[in-house]
């Protein structure tokens, strides 16, 4: 017992002195834990609760988040092992039509020009033209309407479902190479927390 105490407290301080202080960007991907399953109603729950939440480029929560970190952390916290970045998270899964949007798709967005496939941008659908993103542009997870901000119908590239209309099966074939990233935790990396200064650049 009287060697058990000090090894506590040595390993305590040893793995709380691991992680890498946080800089900008921090590119290091902290895999999501899973706090439950895959359903829409939790994705409206997981939503909820990142509402507001600052837009930090290359974050994936659980204070901050870019466009793609929102969706991998979203997904990842059902269980659901998405790609990390929105051009992978666009090869994966079933490409539908936007007039077959269902809550839950992911759409995709680049440039306004046709001919362009580059995907910059995701956004998680929610229903009658509304999609929820972690925005750049307003530096924060929002909502935003088709209808209101037409814009975003213009740049929309590709539509994916990841799970089934009934919620019993998951789509999660790949179409395209998609390069496997290493993920870490926080007892290996910081990522940026409540409370620390945004970034003056939306993306560095």
């Amino acid at each position: 017992m009287k060697m058990i105490l000090p090894l506590m407290i040595f390993s305590l301080f040893f793995f709380s002195g691991c992680a890498k202080k946080y800089s900008y960007p921090n590119y290091e991907i902290i895999k999501p834990n899973k706090t439950c399953k895959p359903n829409r109603k939790n994705i409206q729950k997981l939503l909820n609760k990142h509402l507001d939440k600052p837009y930090v480029w290359a974050e994936e929560g659980p204070d901050a988040f870019d466009c793609s970190g929102l969706t991998y952390n979203i997904y990842g916290e059902m269980g659901v092992d998405l790609p990390r970045i929105a051009k992978d998270q666009a090869k994966v899964g079933q490409k539908i039509s936007f007039k077959d949007l269902i809550y839950g798709d992911l759409v995709f967005f680049g440039s306004t020009n046709k001919r362009s496939k580059h995907i910059n941008h995701v956004g998680i659908y929610l229903g009658n033209g509304w999609f929820a993103h972690a925005s750049s542009k307003h530096r924060k997870v929002i909502y935003t309407n088709f209808t209101k901000e037409p814009k975003y119908y213009r740049r929309m590239k590709v539509c994916r479902r990841y799970m089934s209309p009934d919620e019993k099966n998951l789509y999660l074939q790949c179409q395209g190479n998609v390069k496997k990233l290493k993920t870490t935790s926080t007892m290996w990396t910081s990522p940026w927390k409540a409370g620390m200064s945004l970034p003056k650049k939306a993306v560095p």
